[in-house]
């Protein structure tokens, strides 16, 4: 039983917990990030591609609108 909880909890966490969380550090990272933290970027894309594929259709990832002053 313990093996199963174990297994429930690190699926959770590889599939909703940690991407949610790259998904954060992408989206305040992504336009000022030097080339080797965008090569660390890219690594955690391809590290949990599962999980952020899991919450694709929940995410918005287009930038902001730009501010015209006038």
């Amino acid at each position: 039983m313990i093996v199963a909880l174990l297994y429930l909890i690190l699926a959770g966490a590889y599939l909703l917990v940690i991407p949610i969380a790259v998904l954060f550090y992408l989206k305040q990272r992504w336009y000022v990030a030097s080339s080797i933290e965008r090569l660390f970027m890219y690594f955690l894309v391809f590290f949990f591609f599962p999980g952020l594929l899991v919450l694709s259709p929940v995410v918005n990832l287009r930038p902001r609108p730009r501010q015209i002053e006038v």
